[in-house]
């Protein structure tokens, strides 16, 4: 993980869910508290862009009281959460397909 902002994702979700079972959630804003107190609200929207880049790829579940939400309707108040196995396989299966290796290169 070399993006500082997906570090401090997981790291905080790690202190509040231990066992990784997606029960426990963290607001965005605290882990932009977390990566520049002074002015948190300027790195918020990176946060939030962040989040949804892994909710994704399925490795990241923002919820909007306590439930999942559809990542092109998020606004307001949001949360973020470990994803169940279920919702990371779901993102995983809504993922646009990898092109396949060609090897035949005439």
């Amino acid at each position: 993980m070399s993006d500082p902002i997906e570090a401090a994702i997981f790291e905080k979700l790690a202190k509040a869910d231990p066992k990784g079972v997606g029960g426990k959630s963290i607001e965005p804003a605290e882990v932009a508290k977390d990566l520049q107190p002074d002015q948190w609200q300027r790195m918020l929207p990176k946060v939030k862009a962040t989040a949804l880049g892994l909710m994704r790829q399925g490795r990241l579940t923002i919820t909007k009281k306590g439930k999942p939400i559809d990542p092109s309707k998020m606004k307001g108040v949001i949360r973020l959460r470990l994803p169940t196995d279920e919702e990371a396989a779901a993102a995983r299966a809504a993922l646009p397909p990898k092109p396949a290796e060609d090897d035949d290169l005439d």
